[in-house]
């Protein structure tokens, strides 16, 4: 037995141009890294990469918002003595604020949201991370934040440093509604013609599997805050190249596709409230070259302000999601295009 890690090699490769336009990167075509088992996955990338590259624009890539967040909760007498807690904590931003800078040079709160459960209160703090993904920074913020709470509020009692409403690696609403990571939108109008050239398929014949699957499937299915075809094979395969902490893929993955026609073309978009990524911190560094590489290959090691970075990885990695996405739902309008593939790549691989 040691200590010391052993590392598991997993296939990867790089896939692309994608190009991209929007608020974060504009006019730049990149190619992605994908570590997985699942070979299918590149070239199925690799079409939707290549769609962007006839569209005018590509992916318009939006950056709608940004937060991390940790959920902690107090014990009080009654749910009035929680009520009359929270309502005090919701004045004293900017003192919590000087807490957290104690506590982090990087740290920034920007929000807090409280539940009741009868003598329960649950407190959500959300906080800009700079170029971490803030898992720990977070945390570290709220172990400073909770003592200086309970001094102000000697009626409340200590719960735990984290109540689960933040909510990690959980399948939940909350973080659809209020975001947890990097929300990103991407979007493509893609021409009829490319669409029927490079998809095999028509738009109408997208929209309507979008529509059929992804939403009534999902609905059927008693999906929470999800309609869509594989974000998380796409996600899996960018946060293991990258250094990221892949059991995030939970909320992650919990994002809409839309589909629609309009003037004859296709209109599709992926929604992610929840990326959780980071270019430094845990997963980077000493040990790990081919992560460093990788993101010094996807320009998210430059210097840039704070939160650059992980703004540009983030955009990245929607722009995988929406190229895999993009290409699975064309096949699936297809009769036995998606096991042919599989059995012909996967198959010959062996």
């Amino acid at each position: 037995m040691t200590d010391q890690p052993l590392y598991a090699p997993i296939p990867l490769q790089w896939v692309g141009p994608l190009r991209f336009s929007g608020n974060v990167i504009d006019g730049e075509e990149v190619s992605v890294p994908l570590a997985t088992y699942e070979s299918p996955l590149w070239p199925s990338v690799k079409r939707g990469a290549k769609v962007s590259a006839f569209v005018d624009g590509g992916i318009r890539a939006t950056l709608v918002d940004e937060r991390m967040s940790r959920s902690v909760y107090f014990r009080a007498e009654h749910a009035g003595a929680a009520l009359a807690a929270a309502e005090d904590l919701r004045t004293r931003r900017e003192q919590m604020q000087e807490v957290v800078s104690g506590a982090s040079r990087f740290a920034r709160l920007v929000d807090l949201h409280v539940q009741h459960a009868g003598n329960l209160l649950f407190v959500r703090f959300e906080f800009t991370t700079g170029d971490a993904s803030g898992h720990n920074m977070v945390t570290l913020a709220a172990d400073h934040l909770m003592p200086w709470i309970l001094q102000l509020h000697p009626e409340l009692e200590y719960g735990s440093i984290s109540g689960n409403f933040c909510s990690d690696k959980k399948a939940t609403a909350v973080n659809g509604i209020l975001g947890r990571g990097k929300n990103v939108v991407t979007e493509l109008t893609i021409p009829r013609r490319i669409v029927q050239r490079l998809l095999k398929s028509t738009p109408e014949a997208i929209a309507r599997l979008n529509t059929e699957k992804n939403l009534i499937g999902t609905t059927l299915a008693g999906g929470l805050r999800s309609a869509n075809a594989h974000y998380a094979n796409m996600l899996l395969a960018f946060y293991l190249a990258t250094g990221q902490d892949a059991a995030n893929i939970v909320e992650g993955s919990q994002g809409i596709t839309q589909a629609e026609v309009r003037d004859g073309d296709l209109y599709f978009a992926c929604n992610l409230p929840s990326l959780i990524v980071g270019s430094v911190g845990n997963g980077k560094g000493a040990g790990l070259e081919t992560v460093e590489e990788n993101l010094r290959r996807l320009g998210c090691r430059e210097e840039r302000e704070p939160g650059a970075n992980a703004r540009r990885l983030a955009v990245l990695c929607a722009g995988a999601v929406l190229c895999g996405e993009l290409s699975l739902l064309a096949a699936q309008t297809n009769p036995g295009e998606l096991m042919a593939a599989h059995v012909k790549i996967e198959r010959n691989a062996r």
